[in-house]
């Protein structure tokens, strides 16, 4: 509701505006989900506050839904012989929420390098079904993991190949490249209370999907390309996370390779809706952290990655006069299409994006 009436106001202040006093075009910059998509002049600051939350439910081998049922009664237990370890997977997750607020920053001391600084805190829920003994059906009960923490750090800067449009004419194109680098400051031991197979309830570390940090120094690239045709915008970006190492914990998540592409109409200045289509493959956990053991999927390292492909839309906003000029509101919406994971593991439901951007 909240996010209903914010974006309300900003809508009845643009359309208040009796005159457009600014340059500034609401398709300028990228749908609010594509992270370092422009570069800035020399001596521009911009600040920016986004909010993502997103859902899973159910769970996926491959392409093909599994029930929490199948899985604790057919999947092998990758710790089975340890003690108190079951030979099948008797803990099974049902469905996740993740909520990230990024806070970010970004100065051109020159015309050549406009330099980038983002924050994150993250917060995790998942729920989860416990089946009784080693073998059956029967339910043992419910429980809710909730980390949260302070996520990563990434540095860097946006460097414009084309240089930066002033979209003065016609057609109008931008190419910028990003190097950056994530410092490891999420955590990645985090810990909660669980319920087991033979109904203990002890505090153990939560596995590797659930930790906010990522415990390497990951290298961000990235490279994007936008042009404008009169009212209609068009952009592409690749951008990956590349691990550099392995953690304290022993084990290192998987790179991740990202491409979208989107396609945006202005009716007005001051706003723009887009359509995107973004494809993201990530590969599994490599190594493993022995204090990450029992009887569930997220607990395997080879559990983990896969490829996706999201269809998501938005709507860009853009003050143009008064109180209002240059403060930017974006919203996108999203699902995934297609799934291939590799399973058993959670699959997406829906996404959703809300951000505040205002340049100096």
């Amino acid at each position: 509701m909240k996010y209903s009436l914010c974006a309300g106001a900003f809508f009845a202040a643009c359309l208040s505006t009796p005159t457009l006093a600014h340059d500034v075009m609401a398709d300028d910059h990228a749908p609010i989900g594509v992270m370092a998509d422009h570069a800035h002049k020399k001596g521009e600051v911009m600040f920016s506050v986004r909010h993502m939350h997103m859902e899973m439910s159910g769970n996926q081998i491959g392409t093909d839904s599994i029930s929490p049922e199948d899985i604790a009664t057919t999947i092998p237990n990758r710790f089975f012989g340890a003690p108190g370890q079951p030979p099948t997977l008797r803990i099974v997750p049902t469905s996740m929420r993740t909520d990230m607020t990024m806070v970010g920053a970004m100065y051109a001391p020159t015309d050549w390098v406009t330099l980038i600084a983002m924050g994150s805190y993250v917060e995790k829920e998942m729920e989860h079904i416990t089946f009784a003994g080693g073998a059956g059906t029967n339910v043992r009960g419910n429980f809710t993991t909730n980390p949260k923490g302070f996520g990563d750090i990434t540095l860097g800067g946006i460097f414009p190949i084309l240089g930066v449009s002033d979209r003065k004419g016609d057609v109008q194109r931008e190419l910028n490249v990003r190097a950056a680098v994530s410092i490891p400051t999420g955590s990645t031991t985090k810990t909660a209370q669980i319920l087991t197979p033979m109904g203990a309830e002890p505090t153990v570390r939560v596995p590797y999907m659930m930790q906010i940090g990522s415990g390497t120094w990951d290298l961000k690239p990235s490279v994007t390309y936008k042009s404008w045709h009169g009212s209609i915008g068009l952009g592409s970006q690749y951008s990956g996370t590349i691990r550099t190492g392995t953690n304290d914990q022993g084990y290192r998540f998987g790179d991740v390779h990202e491409l979208t592409t989107w396609i945006s109409y202005r009716p007005a200045q001051w706003i723009s809706l887009s359509g995107r289509i973004k494809g993201r493959a990530t590969s599994p956990v490599e190594g493993i952290d022995p204090m990450i053991m029992g009887p569930v999927q997220t607990a395997n390292p080879d559990f983990q990655g896969g490829e996706r492909v999201d269809l998501i839309g938005g709507i860009n906003l853009v003050g143009t006069h008064g109180p209002l000029a240059g403060h930017r509101l974006g919203i996108e919406v999203g699902a995934p299409v297609y799934q291939d994971l590799n399973g058993p593991q959670m699959t997406g439901d829906w996404m959703f994006t809300i951000g505040w951007q205002k340049s100096f």
